[in-house]
């Protein structure tokens, strides 16, 4: 087979997987076999695959304005999304645009029209009604995390950008979780329904479902206990709300447990810093709302801690739906008030976590992560930074752990052992004939 003159040995070599999976092939016929499509699957089952062949199948070469639009309920999906599509190494240009980003460097990026185009609603819709996008060569509207991104706060920009768009003729709806009522304003007609969810949910064997019991309703104790039980392994803390994020990840620091928070309020700058802290070991606990339910691909997560009871069923799933991905294992933890019961759309038997008396601390982590203030828009890339930290800071590569390059800064994981020395090395030194600032991230 191949998808607009590229083999489809050749795409999924550089996405380095064997073969497409049941599902992805599925999708693939569906979506370039018809109008409409709505694809639902599993969290971590490959959906950003499954949409995307098709969508660059569709694209054509001679056509140098946007052709497809890609529109995702959060930033953080948003930015996977074009890093997969990058990884297929077209000559289609993709731009990526969200709230938090420099609306000028969208500006600078749509002046050329990128191929394709990805962002969420609220970023879309303001550069619509600026004139900056093409509207009326896109032909193909991808919405994937629908049942979040057509939830009622952002019906109406979604309703906009829809209507903005004269000339749809493909529309492709992706989610984890159905929903039941469609908007008409979407112009779904007679939509082909694949549903994955019950044929290819995660195995039994391979996410475990415990609970434990808090003895009190202020569970941080608990909490605590049970990271120094689970020890070093990588650990998503799932809060309901913003402000118990914040609380309850200074209250577990204060007890001497390395970790970052993470929701919807803080800067981008922090954000990112927190993701890369958590992807490239420097922590192995990430603290966070259910922002970090969707669009974090972040492998060998081992356990999801549900701190707080999730409001919803559609909101467990995509919590748990972070661990157990593809061949991996992993275990859902959830932690019960003496006034708290299970809900009832958890029917799995869980066993419970007994914890010992004696806390033991989690092993630190060994990595540290360096900022660096260049990134992409300075021609700075992962190669330049490695051999910057070899050559200046006396490094070797396997003291130089994941390196995470964003737009105008760059996150370094470096082993803890080795940083002091070559951050007092590089302090003074340019990169890029450039000097920036270079110091531990925040």
């Amino acid at each position: 087979m191949n998808i607009n003159n590229t083999s489809l040995e050749k795409i999924l070599s550089r996405l380095k997987i064997k073969a497409l999976n049941d599902m992805q092939v599925a999708a693939f016929e569906a979506i370039t076999g018809n109008a409409n499509t709505i694809l639902l699957s599993p969290t971590g089952s490959g959906k950003t695959i499954a949409f995307l062949l098709p969508v660059l199948h569709d694209l054509d070469p001679s056509v140098k304005k946007t052709q497809a639009l890609i529109v995702t309920p959060s930033r953080e999906l948003a930015q996977q999304i074009e890093l997969v599509f990058k990884k297929l190494t077209t000559d289609f240009k993709v731009t990526c645009c969200y709230g938090g980003h420099k609306r000028e460097t969208e500006e600078n990026n749509l002046i050329e029209p990128p191929a394709l185009l990805i962002g969420t609603p609220g970023r879309l819709g303001d550069h619509i009604r600026r004139g900056n996008i093409t509207v009326d060569t896109i032909e193909t509207i991808v919405l994937d995390e629908f049942d979040k991104s057509l939830e009622l706060g952002f019906q109406e920009e979604m309703d906009f950008i829809i209507q903005s768009l004269p000339n749809i003729k493909k529309r492709i709806l992706t989610s984890a979780t159905d929903l039941e009522d469609i908007p008409q304003f979407i112009g779904l007609s007679h939509p082909v329904k694949l549903n994955f969810l019950t044929n290819d949910a995660p195995p039994a064997e391979k996410l475990a479902f415990k609970i434990v019991l808090s003895p009190i309703n202020d569970k941080v104790d608990t909490l605590f206990k049970l990271i120094c039980f689970l020890g070093d392994r990588s650990t998503i803390v799932f809060c309901n709300h913003r402000e118990a994020v914040e609380r309850t990840s200074n209250l577990i620091k204060e007890k001497g447990i390395t970790n970052v928070f993470y929701h919807g309020a803080m800067e981008q700058k922090e954000r990112d810093a927190a993701l890369s802290k958590f992807r490239n070991g420097s922590v192995n606990i990430l603290v966070t709302t259910d922002l970090a339910a969707r669009g974090l691909d972040i492998p060998n997560i081992r356990y999801i801690i549900h701190y707080h009871i999730p409001h919803t069923e559609d909101s467990f799933i995509h919590r748990n739906g972070r661990t157990a991905r593809m061949d991996a294992s992993g275990t859902a933890i959830i932690i019960l008030a003496p006034d708290e019961k299970l809900p009832e759309y958890i029917s799995t038997e869980a066993e419970e976590i007994i914890l010992p008396e004696k806390d033991e601390l989690p092993e630190k982590p060994k990595w540290i992560t360096i900022f660096i203030g260049a990134g992409k828009k300075d021609k700075v890339n992962k190669v330049d930074i490695v051999g910057f930290l070899t050559q200046k800071g006396e490094l070797k590569k396997e003291d130089i752990g994941l390196i995470d390059v964003k737009d105008f800064f760059s996150f370094v994981a470096v082993r803890k052992t080795k940083a002091s020395h070559a951050l007092h090395l590089i302090k003074d030194e340019k990169i890029k004939n450039k000097k920036v600032k270079i110091d531990v991230a925040r």
